[in-house]
């Protein structure tokens, strides 16, 4: 595991942390690596290779009439990226960031890039294959798998519909 600390750790810092660890895995089942990070007390992952970096909060400039759920735009390294409270799109009740949040860019299968607002990012996870099952009590729109890890159970958020606006196929 790869733990992430409370002060602005770099993507690339996580992703030489998660290769240097993979290398001491030569030869051991499959891994899967997952980002993990925190919303409303629980704990949600999404693969290591669907995150495109990780910035700490910045002052988000709000959309108008779009979902609730999109808090609005901001500017990175001269692109607007579309922030997504992932509170907001798992149904519970929004708060104001805090310090130790921050937004996971991801990007997604048709090339955009989308901010997701989580509560605070946990750290690296290396899972094998098997530690990683359907969801229990069948399809969720949010939560694609359960990963067991140790006594927990991560989710792994299903970005593809997560993602997808009101109105989209």
């Amino acid at each position: 595991m790869t733990p992430v600390s409370g002060r602005g750790v770099g993507w690339e810092e996580l992703a030489r942390g998660a290769a240097s660890d993979a290398e001491d895995c030569v030869g051991a089942d499959v891994l899967r690596q997952l980002l993990t990070f925190e919303v409303g007390g629980a704990t949600y992952a999404v693969p290591v290779e669907s995150v495109r970096e990780i910035v700490r909060i910045r002052p988000i400039t709000p959309i108008p009439r779009v979902s609730a759920d999109v808090r609005g735009v901001i500017a990175l390294r001269g692109e607007v990226v579309q922030v997504v409270d992932l509170r907001r799109r798992l149904g519970l009740e929004p708060i104001d960031p805090s310090r130790k949040s921050r937004i996971v860019v991801v990007h997604q299968d048709d090339g955009r890039v989308t901010g997701l607002l989580v509560d605070a990012v946990r750290e690296v996870l290396r899972v094998p294959e098997d530690a990683i099952g359907p969801p229990a009590g069948g399809e969720s729109v949010a939560v694609e798998a359960l990963c067991n890890h140790g006594d927990e159970f991560v989710s792994l958020v299903a970005l593809d519909r997560v993602l997808q606006v009101d109105g989209e196929n």
